[in-house]
């Protein structure tokens, strides 16, 4: 793609965007007395000028447990799980009332919305917060989302609030994610390490690169760093999402004027074909559980041919999970490390069924376990190949 081309690319994209998710992390929003007030300001003034344009805007912010981490600052540090969340319980009604009082003068109305991975595990109250959401930006209200931090267990966190902001993609149905940071946009190296290392303006196929490889540096207060932002940026991508990931902290308005036409940032290009909003939630509503290695003829079959997985083609069954459990499914290596993930799907069969029955072909199935219900042990319907994980 020439540079003509993905300039176009982005204004068209910006131009058209209707519903925007924006992300800001606590590497953007704090500093070492917590809160930065000048960047905290810019912000608003940003998203309430996008706001004034008629986009509709959910707004994924970090920055709790920083919050309380200043106010409880004589207590040395707060290292264990109930420290951090005891802090976020003292952080989070201060950043709230911060945004209720900075977009007031600019004639906005905030509301706050705090959710664990289990409001997006179970379909009820999926679809109870999706509804939630969508009448906030009916009355143009600009909903402030974050990590239930004081209840989340280990078993049940997102991890960090990039994960959380690439469910609320499918959750709002956004046409654009804005992930800010406190970069100027991704380069070919950590700069931080790298100096030298130039800005990349656009990404045309995130599938195709190294994650792990592009990224060995991680923030020091956030919890996510540039890996967690392209993961994100390549879940948005499968949805069909395209991500812009641009500067929060600098004085320079950013994101404002990124949607003015200038090339800040960059931008993520979504998929050429983007998976149903359905298979997207089943493949990241909730964490693995459990592993399916099966030969290399079912992993052709399954990537070149679309086809289901059958028991024929598992070699090992890893972890204990229950019948419709979430699972990743891994080609074995011919080393015998760890293998290579194709897809997370739901298993037809319990982790002790699969055992039993891996290797053999599907007329066999019935004659180990009896009646049987399902020929395949994971359906293709039930599986997203390539998955960000």
């Amino acid at each position: 793609m020439t540079d003509i081309d993905w300039c176009k690319a982005r204004k068209e994209i910006l131009d058209h965007a209707k519903r925007v998710v924006i992300k800001v992390g606590s590497a953007v929003l704090t500093g070492a007395e917590g809160l930065d007030p000048r960047v905290f300001s810019r912000l608003v003034d940003q998203v309430a000028t996008l706001h004034d344009r008629g986009l509709s805007i959910v707004l994924v912010s970090s920055g709790a447990v920083a919050c309380g981490r200043s106010v409880l600052a004589s207590l040395g540090e707060l290292a264990d799980m109930p420290s951090k969340q005891a802090a976020s319980a003292v952080g989070q009604p201060r950043l709230m009332r911060e945004y209720n009082e900075t977009f007031a003068r600019y004639g906005k109305h905030t509301a706050q919305i705090l959710l664990t991975r289990e409001d997006f595990k179970t379909r009820e109250r999926f679809l109870n917060a999706r509804n939630t959401v969508r009448r906030l930006l009916d009355w143009r209200i600009i909903p402030v989302v974050n990590e239930n931090d004081t209840v989340s267990t280990q078993e049940l966190a997102f991890g960090d609030n990039d994960t959380l902001s690439s469910l609320m993609l499918n959750l709002v149905e956004a046409d654009l994610f804005v992930n800010l940071t406190s970069t100027d946009g991704v380069f070919e190296g950590n700069p931080q390490v790298k100096p030298e290392a130039r800005r990349v303006p656009v990404i045309e196929n995130i599938a195709d690169l190294d994650l792990e490889k592009l990224c060995d540096g991680k923030t020091v207060v956030g919890s996510g760093g540039m890996y967690s932002k392209l993961l994100a940026a390549r879940r948005a991508a499968q949805l069909g999402v395209p991500t812009l990931i641009v500067a929060g902290r600098t004085p320079a308005f950013a994101l404002e004027k990124s949607f003015a036409g200038e090339d800040l940032g960059t931008l993520i290009l979504p998929d050429a074909k983007s998976v149903s909003r359905r298979k997207f939630w089943m493949a990241y509503h909730d964490v693995p559980v459990g592993d399916i290695v099966v030969d290399a003829g079912a992993g052709a079959a399954l990537e070149d041919k679309g086809k289901s997985l059958l028991p024929a083609g598992i070699v090992e069954v890893r972890g204990q999970f229950e019948a419709g459990g979430l699972v990743r499914v891994l080609v074995r290596s011919e080393c015998g490390c760890e293998g290579r993930v194709i897809g997370v799907g739901l298993a037809n069969y319990s982790s002790v069924d699969l055992t039993r029955i891996m290797g053999r072909k599907s007329g066999d199935i019935e004659a180990v376990l009896g009646a049987v219900h399902y020929p395949e042990a994971v359906h293709r319907d039930n599986l997203l190949l390539g998955p960000a994980i």
